[in-house]
């Protein structure tokens, strides 16, 4: 993707090509992770045309596996494995589609930190979604409204500018919390949230719809777009243009004289 303008462009003509992908895990900052890296809990994609999600979660492939709640913790190892399993399973197929994500940049927390933690647990390579086509959607955001498009965390305030916290929602310092209480439902539930509201958000930028706080042209174009006073000189600059219409095709039928 060359630019946010052809980013929005290209969704617009092709959704049926784009997979939204987030994913929570362990903290980093966690003693428990000591000095591994952290465990990943949830991945969920969303396919952006369809809205059709697929989640590959702790507590799901715990239940695929016949392993009671009280021995998740002592299986951690086999139900990370098992889970991102199914996920590169799924991504094989689809590796050439263009996944948008939220700053998922590295092997901290990124396309990277997945596939490491496959590589540590099953001692192969995975089948790695190709740089080229990932997509960060901060970053379109920033290069089409400008870098103060929303206030950090920017999220969290992009949701706030457009309604309001999207229920389920968790921050950072509260998955590390749901982790420790091994609430892997609210994890992947907040997962869930986030990519949808990604969704939402790039179907209200592609109609000029996104409400941020910046203060580039584009904001100013969308804002005025929006307005009352744009819609009334929409409806008026129809209805002129239906009227000269009506008064050429009365000319044209009008009977010439010498």
């Amino acid at each position: 993707m060359a630019s946010a303008d052809k980013f929005f462009s290209d969704i617009k003509d092709h959704p049926d090509r784009f997979y939204i992908i987030h994913y929570s895990s362990q903290s980093l900052f966690d003693a428990e992770a000591g000095a591994l890296s952290p465990r990943i809990t949830s991945i969920v994609v969303r396919h952006y045309t369809s809205g059709q999600t697929v989640s590959f979660s702790t507590h799901t492939t715990a239940e695929y596996l016949h392993i009671p709640p009280d021995e998740v913790e002592g299986r951690y190892d086999e139900i990370e494995r098992e889970l991102l399993t199914h996920f590169y399973n799924f991504v094989r197929d689809r590796r050439e589609k263009y996944w948008v994500h939220w700053n998922m940049r590295n092997v901290t927390f990124g396309f990277e930190h997945i596939e490491h933690r496959y590589r540590v647990l099953t001692g192969q390579e995975p089948p790695s979604i190709p740089i080229e086509v990932r997509i960060n959607l901060n970053d379109v955001l920033k290069s089409r409204y400008g870098g103060d498009y929303a206030p950090d965390p920017k999220m969290l305030s992009l949701m706030e500018l457009n309604g309001s916290k999207v229920q389920g929602f968790l921050s950072g310092k509260e998955e590390s919390e749901a982790f420790k209480a091994k609430d892997f439902i609210r994890m992947n539930t907040s997962t869930i949230a986030k990519v949808g509201f990604f969704s939402f958000v790039i179907s209200q930028a592609v109609k000029g719809k996104l409400k941020t706080a910046g203060h580039g042209f584009l904001n100013f174009i969308d804002r005025l777009l929006e307005s009352r006073k744009a819609r009334l000189i929409a409806g008026i600059s129809a209805c002129v243009g239906l009227l000269v219409g009506l008064i050429q095709l009365v000319i044209w039928l009008l009977p010439t004289h010498s």
